[in-house]
């Protein structure tokens, strides 16, 4: 049965007229949540996952990092029906930045990530490389892994799907700026392989700084 407390900040966002932003998320739901046991944070983020409004997205993730625990309590069973809501990039996003430092701290395993790639969904494929992200990005936590980025990458080099090619192009991305040399090689070694999407970009961002020449990336 869910708690009071979690049906309480569920409702403090439903009925917040003025919570229309994701980057707007209220500061007593966030102190809220704090106060939260690892269940109820936990099941907090998967009701807001499942949410079909955009907005609610960030609230689920931002639960992993702003409460004290939870996150310890990720499993692969827990992120399973979560990951099966993916079907735009954004979930991806919201899904990956739940996954990726899991797996980063070691509560989901390499095993795990692994069948992702080889899932019939472009979603969960995605999300393989996304989750690399919070292995490398030192913004997010992540202090560089090199060999688990490229065995995600190296599965899916040949996958031409546009959502994994870009998922790939930003991995890759991303591990250039810890690895310069492995990307470059990683590139050359799959120049037949890799989507031309990812090379292009890749590349530029290796030689221009960004991956499209033509206007500044964020």
């Amino acid at each position: 049965m869910t708690s009071e407390a979690v049906l309480k900040l569920e409702k403090r966002l439903f009925d917040d007229s003025e919570y229309t932003h994701p980057r707007e998320v209220p500061i007593d739901f966030i102190e809220g949540v704090k106060t939260l046991s690892d269940e109820e944070a936990l099941e907090l983020a998967a009701r807001l996952f499942m949410q079909t409004e955009w907005r609610y997205y960030r609230p689920s993730v931002n639960i992993f990092y702003k409460h004290p625990t939870a996150r310890t309590k990720i499993t692969a069973e827990y992120l399973k029906p979560l990951g099966d809501r993916m079907d735009t990039w954004g979930l991806v996003d919201a899904f990956s930045a739940i996954a990726g430092p899991a797996w980063r701290e070691g509560y989901i395993n390499d095993e795990i990530v692994m069948s992702w790639t080889r899932s019939e969904s472009r979603w969960w494929r995605r999300a393989a490389l996304v989750c690399t992200v919070f292995l490398n990005r030192k913004a997010q936590g992540g202090r560089g892994d090199t060999p688990r980025t490229l065995m995600v990458c190296k599965v899916l080099a040949s996958d031409k799907d546009d959502m994994v090619a870009k998922g790939m192009s930003w991995a890759l991305r991303d591990l250039s700026k810890r690895d310069r040399v492995a990307v470059e090689k990683f590139i050359e070694e799959h120049r037949d392989e890799l989507p031309a999407l990812v090379k292009r970009e890749v590349r530029n961002k290796l030689t221009l700084g960004v991956k499209n020449p033509r206007r500044k990336q964020i």
